[in-house]
């Protein structure tokens, strides 16, 4: 790949998510432990949630600001709140700065808002590539997190989208040949898949039934085929369980603060039954990529030559 070197660059990690609200349950931890560290943290969303439901149905309560609506009135009012929403998520999670993509929520596949023509699922793609090639450019990111390319567990249009994009910004951000109109070229030197490994959810499976005597993983959930051999990276993350869990609160329409999903153990019982957070290191410019989980740092080959 051609492009700007790494050299004298500050340590600055990338994070590209479909709709306000991912950022808060995929790599949180992940992302304050970074940015604490001293590195840039960057989050890029591709849409603004508009077709988001009210997932919190305590705010149907009276005198909560959803009582009484008309399922209209409600949806308006839930997507008018994504926004702030996610600053007050990203404020939690300490980005530096957050940067709306610019499109609108695609909904589920085969429904209306699919076929929008301003939604993420509609959109030419070499235009929303170029779009985040931009942000990268700009940003000179060296690190790249993303959806992976094994999404059956929840194929929704916009996060296929976002693997999709990201991978070519990959790729495209340090060739000189595309959007020349868009900054100077920057090659990232690797690009990570997130992954909810299947070791985790079996031991906070266990880790509920034990602290709280029920568990809000079914049989079909636990019987689910995992993608813990891909896992390359394992980033400990003990210490900082608390930005997933402010972050999950600040979306107040989007998550029930009594589900036990999200919320059945503290954060010091998380953080002692799963310390970790997985990522799948898909492309690596600064060395071979690991058989196994041997790596701990997201940055690890890239250090040595940044100016953090």
């Amino acid at each position: 790949m051609q492009g700007v070197s790494e050299t004298n660059v500050p340590l600055t990690i990338l994070t590209v998510h479909a709709h306000p609200d991912d950022e808060a349950s995929k790599g949180a931890p992940t992302l304050a432990k970074y940015k604490a560290e001293g590195a840039k943290t960057i989050l890029v969303c591709c849409t603004g949630g508009e077709e988001g439901d009210l997932q919190n149905p305590s705010l149907r309560e009276e005198g909560q600001p959803f009582h009484g609506l008309t399922p209209e009135a409600e949806r308006e009012l839930v997507a008018s709140m994504r926004a702030p929403e996610l600053a007050a998520s990203a404020e939690v999670i300490g980005f530096d700065e957050v940067v709306m993509l610019g499109y609108r929520d695609s909904g589920m596949a085969d429904t209306e808002p699919n076929e929008h023509p301003e939604c993420f699922h509609q959109a030419d793609l070499d235009e929303a590539v170029g779009r985040l090639v931009a942000i990268i450019r700009r940003t000179r990111s060296q690190v790249i997190i993303t959806y992976g390319d094994d999404q059956a567990g929840y194929p929704h249009p916009d996060h296929l989208r976002v693997h999709d994009i990201s991978v070519l910004a990959f790729d495209r951000a340090g060739d000189p040949t595309w959007y020349p109109e868009l900054g100077e070229p920057f090659q990232p030197s690797k690009l990570y898949y997130s992954v909810w490994a299947k070791a985790r959810i079996l031991a906070v499976h266990e880790a509920m039934l034990k602290y709280t005597g029920e568990s809000p993983f079914s049989d079909e959930w636990l019987a689910r085929d995992g993608q813990d051999h891909r896992i390359t990276t394992k980033v400990d993350v003990a210490d900082y369980q608390w930005a997933r869990t402010g972050a999950l609160r600040a979306h107040a329409t989007q998550v029930d603060p009594n589900a036990g999903w999200w919320f059945g153990l503290s954060d010091e019982q998380l953080a002692e039954t799963y310390p970790w957070e997985d990522w799948i290191l898909a492309r690596n410019e600064v060395g071979p990529i690991p058989e196994s989980d041997t790596e701990r740092d997201l940055f690890a080959g890239i250090r040595e030559t940044a100016n953090a």
